[in-house]
């Protein structure tokens, strides 16, 4: 029985820390808009990184978000990356129902040194390394991880690549970053970040068939076969590369609006959306937990000046503790 699905003209306006589900039937296209405002802002100003670290931090915020809201059970998923540049490592840590915490590991000097350089882009800043992917369902359930090379690109190709290798679905994102001054805010700035994650699951599996991926060591004279790709999902992902940076983060064009104006040729339908909000896991009793479970020479080897201090690098909350809180020997030891 075919259920009719009502319409109605897209929202003028849409709030702040969400993530809009969307579907083109009529290309098999499953998509989803993020749209991150006083939670990027609350994240990056807690840290005060240099701005080209801030936005690499922000763009992986947007990306894990995109991923993370897809998961169909409760769970955590953790975007980290380790590599050779001047960022070492960055995570983003999403967990179901909207709660993002997000760091960065980076050299100051190099850093400091790219700026001069001009040479800030996300695949300078991240180098060589890998980014990996883990979901992680708790429990006794095991995780998934899949991981992907940096190989001087930015976290759009690394994500590309994910799909390509891991999941092997035809996927395509775009992410946006930008620090926005309002009208009497005493020339402060505002982070804001957005991105567009569009993928193709048409329901014949056959649809769904890629080139061979190349091994590096195919035999001389031998050729991989080629695939032409499923026209739906070439005009799919034609229409995104149109996306504009602007059109990711302005907060008066609505993410109902910018789906429309993409996809309004083909119909498209929107979901509930989902919110996002900056929240760290940690607290007082955590920490204190931890610090318990070292050793008692460990533990005295952190006191200093007659406390032990704990920072989160996540929110860059301290947790100040006297050592017979948590079982350690007062005053310093050297």
């Amino acid at each position: 029985m075919d259920i009719e699905i009502p319409s109605r003209n897209p929202s003028q306006h849409s709030p702040d820390d969400t993530i809009l589900p969307f579907e083109v039937a009529a290309l098999d296209l499953r998509g989803r808009v993020v749209r991150l405002g006083p939670a990027i802002d609350e994240i990056l100003t807690r840290h005060d990184y240099p701005l080209p670290v801030s936005k690499l931090v922000a763009e992986a915020i947007a990306l894990a978000a995109l991923f993370g809201s897809s998961l169909k059970f409760d769970g955590r998923f953790i975007l980290q990356t380790q590599s050779d540049g001047p960022v070492r490592m960055l995570v983003v840590d999403y967990v179901t129902g909207g709660r993002i915490r997000a760091c960065a590991r980076f050299d100051k000097q190099r850093v400091a040194d790219a700026i001069a350089k001009g040479n800030v882009s996300g695949g300078a800043l991240l180098g060589r390394g890998h980014l990996a992917m883990t979901i992680d369902q708790g429990g006794d359930m095991n995780r998934y991880q899949g991981l992907v090379a940096l190989e001087g690109g930015g976290l759009e190709q690394a994500a590309h690549e994910y799909f390509l290798r891991s999941e092997q679905i035809p996927t395509r994102v775009r992410l946006a970053v930008a620090e926005e001054m309002r009208k009497g805010d005493s020339g402060a700035t505002h982070w804001r970040a957005g991105g567009i994650m569009l993928q193709f699951l048409p329901k014949a599996p056959d649809r769904m068939r890629m080139p061979d991926l190349d091994p590096g060591d195919v035999p001389e004279g031998m050729t991989l076969d080629t695939i032409p790709e499923d026209e739906a999902w070439v005009e799919g992902k034609a229409i995104v590369e149109t996306v504009e940076d602007i059109e990711l983060i302005d907060p008066d064009l609505s993410t109902e609006r910018l789906v429309y104006r993409l996809f309004h040729e083909r119909g498209v339908r929107v979901f509930d959306i989902a919110n996002v909000e900056a929240q760290c896991s940690c607290s007082r009793d955590n920490v204190e937990a931890m610090l318990k479970s070292f050793s008692q020479d460990d533990r005295d080897h952190m006191v200093e000046d007659g406390k032990i201090a704990v920072t989160c690098e996540f929110c860059n909350r301290t947790y100040d503790f006297a050592p017979d809180e948590i079982g350690a020997n007062g005053g310093s030891v050297n």
